[in-house]
């Protein structure tokens, strides 16, 4: 089925659609899906549309709440009648139906936005160019631990929209994305985390990195003087945009290097942190994740925990015994003493510099994809301290050739998975590592960041 329409054509002719409010809902994926869910149970007369195809899964749970939909179209007769709109966060501002809808006034917004409404849960946002999805998890870990009544959702697992409609949760962890905070008007966490800016998704914000960081700083821009924002304060592009925006929560700063008197710091190999609520302190031993930049992660997740009320043994233990995000420098397998380590959420070249920096022993770098207009030039350093071999796993390598085809050798070009991963088995000796961080995107050769970390771990168990 291709097509279909809202009940009574959408002409608003019987009378209850004169008293139902219409949400029309722009994708069906996972956020867009839950909308419509949540939609329907809050009494809206909901309308999905989605310019590509329906996954059968969605379809499935469309047909059941009896909702409404359609596929490879935005019929935009019907979706000019919306009340509100509810944008996926994978469509662009520039696209040519959201356009329409912003010239007739009808506002579009976000599931956070959406979902935020209808919930009185604390809500804990995160957000940040890398490190969201292992300081949300880490969080979420760390609440569930100290025994509160807590969900986690947004950019991981379900949708924040789903889980308002069918959990009943007192608190929430989000990741949040810069395109869910484009579309919020009112949504308010309670503690807003920043972890770090730096260039990501520059396509969509016109190649200009204040935009991007504005966007970032969404994400506090309704928090009141009793809530919290927590930043890396060793963050260049952070503290740059500090002074010109406007924070009214109490600031909470990270930092490695600097005496940060209310917030977290290392002293002594110590992690010290100190908030309003309490202060704690512990070894940097007890966090099992690699890289400072994982440090800093568990400082953000310790404060926000800290600041709910969790226990400090509590939080001693379980970011002792926190396993991190799938696809984040996970180790995979060790064969005749060679470490493979599977980082393939690394899509970009901050990403991938924090996980070389984290490199011990000699490393089989395993690098390519679809290149998002990438600079190399910072991890040249990095790559002529650690790397002794280069594997090039994509359709496209010419950008990593010419960075790097002159400084390693050997820098061999791979076209399939289990072929990157042969070539490294060759080349690594004893005691070496060989780590997949692919600084780009996927989509070149996989259908996503979690494929290719997949991949890679089933060329793993078959050498």
């Amino acid at each position: 089925m291709d097509h279909r329409h809202i009940a009574g054509g959408g002409d608003h002719c019987d009378s209850e659609s004169e008293i139902m409010e219409f949400l029309a809902v722009l994708g069906a994926g996972e956020s867009g899906v839950g909308t419509a869910i949540l939609g329907i149970q809050e009494g809206y007369k909901v309308f999905v549309s989605d310019f590509g195809g329906i996954q059968e899964k969605y379809k499935n749970v469309l047909e059941h709440f009896g909702i409404n939909w359609e596929e490879h179209k935005h019929s935009e007769d019907i979706l000019i009648q919306a009340d509100l709109v509810m944008k996926s966060p994978g469509i662009p501002d520039t696209a040519p139906i959201v356009q329409k809808l912003s010239e007739k006034g009808i506002p579009v917004i976000s599931e956070i936005e959406f979902a935020a409404r209808y919930t009185d849960a604390t809500i804990i946002g995160i957000t940040g160019s890398n490190g969201k999805t292992t300081t949300t998890m880490l969080t979420y870990h760390l609440l569930k631990a100290g025994g509160l009544n807590v969900g986690m959702a947004g950019n991981i697992g379900d949708s924040f929209a789903k889980m308002v409609a069918e959990e009943d949760y007192d608190h929430y962890v989000l990741e949040i994305s810069s395109f869910q905070l484009d579309g919020i008007e009112s949504f308010r966490p309670h503690i807003a985390v920043i972890t770090n800016i730096t260039p990501d998704h520059l396509d969509r914000y016109e190649y200009r990195m204040q935009k991007y960081v504005e966007s970032k700083f969404r994400i506090t821009e309704n928090q009141l003087a009793t809530d919290f924002f927590i930043y890396d304060a060793d963050d260049e592009e952070i503290l740059n945009a500090l002074p010109n925006i406007p924070v009214k929560a109490k600031m909470l700063p990270f930092s490695l290097t600097q005496s940060i008197r209310e917030g977290a710091e290392i002293e002594n190999e110590n992690i010290k942190i100190n908030t309003p609520h309490n202060s704690l302190e512990m070894s940097t031993d007890i966090v099992t994740l690699q890289g400072k930049h994982n440090l800093k992660n568990t400082m953000a997740g310790a404060m926000v925990a800290n600041l709910m009320g969790i226990r400090d043994d509590v939080i001693r233990k379980s970011i002792a015994n926190f396993q991190g995000a799938p696809h984040r420098l996970e180790s995979v397998l060790k064969i005749h003493h060679v470490n493979y380590i599977n980082d393939s959420k690394a899509t970009n070249v901050n990403a991938t510099y924090y996980a070389l920096e984290s490199m011990t022993n000699p490393t089989v770098w395993i690098v390519g994809g679809q290149d998002k207009g990438n600079d190399y030039t910072a991890l040249m350093p990095l790559v002529r301290e650690k790397v002794k071999a280069i594997v090039c796993l994509g359709l496209d390598n010419t950008k990593l050739k010419e960075a790097f085809g002159n400084v390693v050798e050997p820098f061999v070009e791979t076209f399939a998975m289990s072929e990157a991963v042969k070539v490294a088995y060759k080349i690594a000796e004893r005691g070496d590592t060989v780590l997949l961080s692919p600084a780009c995107a996927s989509f070149d050769i996989f259908k996503n960041y979690e494929d290719r970390g997949e991949q890679f771990k089933e060329a793993i168990k078959q050498l």
